[in-house]
């Protein structure tokens, strides 16, 4: 099983990329791969709502040249698709929104002279995010957006793991929150697996 992960935070050595480390290594303990792309050393631009991405039919279209041909083509050949970002005024970083736009806009032929697919559907999503508020008020919003997103794009949402950094004088990662998002692979890896066996019978 294959994860392409949209790393989404500025912060390498921060607290979304301590509890991506943890979701990894259980992930690939469990015998499946990730790629992880992270995505402020790349170059996707802000969409441009020029609209010329919709009469083409058969992939993105987009008359900007950057890296989202090369992340979208990890996402379409991927199981799930995870975005891991904090949350900064209630919603993603500014390079995953600008990646959302374009890969949603771009890939859902909805509004050319011909209607036309939509380019990710049926893919998985899931989402590991981290927030200074309590999750139910920090990160809502992004879960809702990310419903939606999913939703329009005809894609599969698998749920979230949120946790809140309590302020700097409180380590982020302990004991409980390791398991936990170990836990949240384990349960996402197997939701994934019984789906397929399901789609098989």
């Amino acid at each position: 099983m294959r994860a392409c992960v949209l790393m989404g935070s500025p912060r390498e050595a921060g607290n979304t990329a301590a509890l991506l480390s943890v979701f990894l290594e259980e992930w690939e303990e469990l015998g499946h791969e990730a790629r992880v792309i992270p995505l402020y050393r790349r170059k996707v631009a802000p969409c441009l709502g020029c609209m010329a991405c919709q009469d083409c039919l058969d992939s993105l279209g987009c008359v900007q040249r950057d890296d989202l041909p090369g992340i979208f083509a990890q996402m379409a050949d991927s199981d799930v698709i995870l975005l891991a970002t904090p949350i900064y005024a209630w919603f993603c970083t500014a390079p995953m929104k600008a990646l959302m736009d374009r890969v949603i806009y771009a890939g859902v032929k909805n509004y050319g002279k011909q209607r036309g697919p939509a380019l990710l559907e049926g893919r998985r999503v899931a989402s590991l995010v981290t927030c200074g508020y309590p999750p139910e008020r920090g990160a809502d919003l992004w879960e809702e957006g990310l419903r939606r997103w999913c939703r329009h794009g005809k894609m599969e949402y698998m749920g979230m793991f949120c946790r809140r950094d309590l302020g700097r004088a409180v380590p982020f990662l302990d004991a409980d929150r390791a398991l936990a998002v170990r836990d949240f692979a384990q349960a996402l890896a197997l939701a994934i697996k019984v789906e397929e066996h399901e789609q098989k019978i």
